[in-house]
């Protein structure tokens, strides 16, 4: 116990359950539901489009890889923000775009996760809300070894299920070398518009990654650990999605994958024969699991702000017993509750979509300010200067992108 007799966040989080807690909050809805919408606009180069998505938001994954190491705090990207741009109330701004980002896409997702269980279940909408926020509530207040431990197992399975649906694919993977040409694009405009409209809509089955600085004070070794971490998390969720893109259109034809709601399920049928329920009721954990690490870290987000004396001190009271900031999961499962019961899956995650994008350019601009003031602190891993530059170019362009056609 601290010479205050407060409680404190308990770093119990290593490298490998941090990949895995990072793997849990990128990999899941982005990649269940984008697949079919990618090879839409991307045809057979959808696999090009996940990799330059990944290429992307790898600028800003090495951003925040140096960023938490400089300022490992739980408050994160508004601690960024502060240090760079030296503003205190942007600093809040984007501390509560964060939580509002977490907040929103926990809404998003759990309407998401209700209809894959009315599959399964016939019970009301309102009901099933109620019942999935308050469970994902409860386990967030429990223990961030405990939460986060149900989330990692529960990510294993995420991660054997895209397994199947890549095996089931194997006829048509089994094709490509032959088919080698049909899936590298030519140099001429049009192919790369197609592949770029593709790469700005994968992108989204990336976001997650950025979750995991929120849990900063609650990591051992923190300054080499949580940036290992990011690194491998985007890796590995590169790996898994081009597979996955890869037996998608070695698979099924463009068309029938955009046209297709439950798009690997489609493939697993297709492939194997069998019933896709199984791939259906992974896709009910997937979101869930998503749900949840959503609900985590904006809980942190508030027990940082609340910390660092830019919102009420009550929400950084930690519970002696779970060691949770047990106020601040209230109030962000309450949140969510309401957003998910007043509004639908679409209209909440083109709103997460935008903030993050706003939360990112500003991040990336930031640590341009910083590395001119300390180029390179004392043990700690730095990268080139273009890697903010061109990170705030690109997450700027497509926020502009997405708002400029409702103006």
């Amino acid at each position: 116990m601290p010479p205050d007799g407060e409680a404190r966040l308990e770093r119990v989080l290593g490298l490998p359950m941090l990949v895995l807690y990072g793997l849990g909050t990128t990999v899941g809805a982005g990649i269940f539901a984008l697949v079919g919408k990618v090879a839409g606009r991307a045809g057979l180069y959808a696999p090009v489009s996940f990799f330059a998505a990944a290429v992307i938001a790898a600028l800003t994954a090495l951003c925040l890889a140096e960023l938490s190491a400089r300022f490992p705090k739980s408050a994160a990207e508004a601690i960024y923000v502060r240090e760079g741009l030296h503003s205190h109330h942007l600093a809040l701004a984007v501390g509560l775009l964060v939580a509002v980002a977490g907040i929103v896409s926990a809404a998003a997702i759990t309407n998401g996760a209700v209809g894959y269980i009315h599959q399964f279940l016939d019970l009301s909408a309102p009901l099933l809300i109620l019942l999935l926020v308050l469970a994902m509530g409860c386990l967030a207040a429990w223990g961030i070894a405990e939460s986060v431990g149900i989330a990692a197992f529960i990510t294993l399975i995420e991660l054997g299920a895209l397994a199947m649906v890549v095996w089931a694919g194997g006829e048509g993977l089994s094709t490509i070398p032959e088919r080698a040409g049909d899936f590298v694009p030519p140099f001429e405009g049009v192919a790369w518009g197609g592949i770029m409209a593709g790469a700005f809509l994968a992108f989204y089955a990336f976001l997650g990654f950025e979750d995991m600085v929120k849990v900063a004070e609650e990591v051992k070794d923190v300054t080499r650990t949580l940036p290992a971490a990011i690194i491998l998390t985007l890796l590995i969720t590169t790996l898994v999605y081009v597979a996955v893109a890869l037996a998608a259109v070695s698979t099924l034809d463009p068309q029938e994958l955009t046209e297709s709601e439950a798009p690997l399920a489609l493939i697993f049928e297709r492939g194997t024969g069998a019933s896709p329920a199984i791939i259906s009721f992974i896709s009910i954990f997937a979101l869930l699991n998503g749900a949840l690490i959503q609900i985590i870290m904006a809980s942190r987000v508030f027990y940082g702000l609340g910390e660092q004396g830019m919102l009420p001190k009550s929400l950084s009271r930690v519970h002696p017993v779970t060691r949770t900031p047990l106020i601040a999961t209230a109030l962000v499962s309450g949140i969510v509750l309401v957003l998910a019961l007043w509004f639908g899956l679409e209209a909440l995650a083109e709103a997460t979509s935008a903030v993050t994008l706003v939360i990112f350019s500003l991040v990336n601009l930031s640590l341009v300010m910083i590395k001119r003031r300390t180029p390179a602190p004392p043990g700690i891993r730095v990268y080139p200067l273009w890697v903010p530059v061109a990170g705030f170019a690109f997450s700027a362009g497509f926020l502009f992108m997405e708002m400029a056609p409702r103006f």
